[in-house]
């Protein structure tokens, strides 16, 4: 797929933002805490912002032509869907998996946009906290990983023409640097890159620049986001499960968390490459009237930084 890049004259021109349902408190195809789709779409396009993804499948309408058109008459374009995974549990939960994959796959590729954003499947209870499988993986656990992410990775490139980038997130199996990088150096780069979630990084002790110098050529697309330190020590002195983790606001409203974007951008826009970097403030549950003048600050600082 071919897409715009940025204003040539930016010092971020290789960087293309956007938002995502995520950063209006989406986590849920329906769910009555949660804006309207349409409000969503309103607002998105309200704060600056041309490029959105499509969120839990189901929240945003599903048959491509319908919303080919809201999109478009708002002036917004899709950059990718988003799966999640429990490939780890191998050949088993291929078909399952697969049949989650297409449907959402298939919108994807209809609206134009090039990426699949793959989520593995957490551990614990992202609300209860319940205890769902032992949260370290055996080494049988890593090869079904490894091998089935390359597997997907392989057919949702030949039957839809995407590229899978796998999002390392909190309360997962690929999680921390260690666990980041075990599973980079596990998987084929032609076939599985990484969705680099700043916040999430961050959250597990990660070092996104780190990971982008080190392991640039697998940074395939980004997620933008914040913790705030202080909740992040009482959520990890707590063990605290990621859901009630939001809840409290340990992922907050840049620049006043961590990591600092600017380093992040600037590494990402010297890699050579076109790249997303899609705002994503873990926001559940919230106020209807909170996102919106978040999000039109948020889009302010990060033009501020050459974005």
């Amino acid at each position: 797929m071919t897409t715009p890049a940025g204003n040539p004259s930016s010092p971020l021109s290789r960087i293309r933002i956007g938002s995502a349902p995520d950063s209006w408190g989406v986590w849920f195809p329906d769910d009555p805490r949660q804006v309207p789709w349409r409000r969503f779409l309103d607002e998105v396009s309200a704060s600056g912002y041309e490029w959105i993804e499509l969120g839990p499948y189901g929240y945003l309408p599903t048959d491509p032509a319908v919303l080919a058109e809201e999109t478009a008459r708002r002036g917004l374009r899709v950059s990718a869907g988003t799966v999640f995974t429990g490939l780890h549990r191998g050949s088993a939960v291929w078909d399952s998996t697969w049949a989650h994959v297409a449907e959402v796959a298939a919108l994807t590729q209809a609206m134009g946009a090039g990426h699949l954003v793959v989520i593995p499947s957490f551990w614990r209870d992202d609300r209860t906290g319940e205890v769902l499988e032992d949260r370290t993986l055996t080494a049988a656990q890593w090869r079904a990983l490894t091998s089935q992410t390359e597997r997907l990775g392989r057919e949702v490139r030949e039957r839809f023409g995407l590229r899978i980038v796998v999002h390392p997130h909190a309360d997962t199996h690929v999680d921390t640097e260690e666990n980041v990088t075990r599973f980079l150096d596990g998987t084929d780069p032609d076939l599985v890159s990484l969705c680099l979630d700043t916040g999430h990084y961050a959250y597990c002790g990660g070092d996104s620049v780190k990971l982008v110098e080190t392991y640039g050529e697998r940074v395939g697309y980004l997620h933008l986001k914040q913790v705030d330190p202080a909740v992040l020590a009482e959520v990890r002195a707590q063990e605290t499960p990621f859901g009630p983790a939001v809840a409290r606001g340990v992922m907050c409203e840049p620049p006043t968390g961590v990591p600092a974007l600017e380093p992040v951008l600037a590494a990402a826009q010297g890699l050579g490459v076109e790249l997303f970097a899609i705002v994503e403030q873990d926001m559940y549950p919230c106020e209807p009237d909170k996102p919106l003048p978040i999000a039109r600050r948020t889009r302010a600082y990060l033009r501020s930084c050459g974005a």
